[in-house]
């Protein structure tokens, strides 16, 4: 297993969330845990936003500085690069995957040698409702970046409406891109309370970002 892990999506993938608690539970295995927020895209469900409850789980979180935040090319605090190769420390990058997240990982390429990327799909979102069109996206960024995606993640949710059927849909889709691109699935998201077994490795999450609008 790599020692870095970086989360991959478009808007309302989930990818953050899925981050979050990726981080959590690693601190809670008793990892020394780093959470990077990188996606220079998204404006509604940010990391930054939860600095401070992830700092109380003993989680180092780094954002980028306010200022740079809409700059046409994505400036990345240099700590990021030292956490990456940092032996001791297990890094969470959360990364946008349009065209600015492209430009971000193309940047990191050269310290991500030691890490696993996950593609986060939402297969009730806009442009990922088919394996074509997730197939597009996934091509789209390796091209761009320069970057292998290694694991594909179900995250396929309607957020409090999300029911057995929602997941399993999304798994069946996800499952097809993954024989289409031979990318492995990671596993299938699934949020307490709901219940659900399918064919892949489930990962049960928390959702941090209650009462905002919309699946992720």
């Amino acid at each position: 297993m790599a020692k870095n892990k970086v989360f991959v999506g478009l808007y309302g993938s989930g990818k953050t969330e899925i981050a979050m608690n990726f981080a959590i539970k690693s601190k809670v295995n008793g990892m020394q845990v780093t959470i990077a927020d990188v996606d220079v895209t998204a404006s509604y469900f940010r990391v930054r936003e939860f600095k401070d409850m992830l700092e109380k789980k003993g989680i180092r979180v780094l954002t980028p500085a306010e200022q740079f935040m809409r700059a046409d090319l994505p400036l990345i605090d240099a700590s990021v690069m030292g956490y990456l190769q940092n032996p001791n420390y297990l890094v969470v990058l959360d990364v946008g995957g349009d065209e600015k997240g492209s430009i971000v990982l193309g940047s990191l390429r050269e310290y991500l040698s030691d890490a696993d990327v996950y593609f986060v799909v939402n297969v009730r979102r806009p442009f990922c409702e088919t394996p074509e069109k997730i197939c597009g996206h996934i091509e789209r960024i390796q091209r761009a970046a320069s970057i292998k995606v290694n694991y594909l993640i179900n995250n396929s949710n309607l957020a409090s409406q999300t029911t057995v059927d929602v997941v399993r849909e999304g798994e069946e889709i996800v499952k097809e891109v993954s024989r289409m691109m031979s990318i492995p699935v990671a596993f299938n998201v699934v949020a307490e309370p709901l219940d659900y077994r399918g064919e892949f490795e489930t990962f049960k999450i928390e959702r941090y970002l209650i009462g905002k609008e919309g699946p992720f």
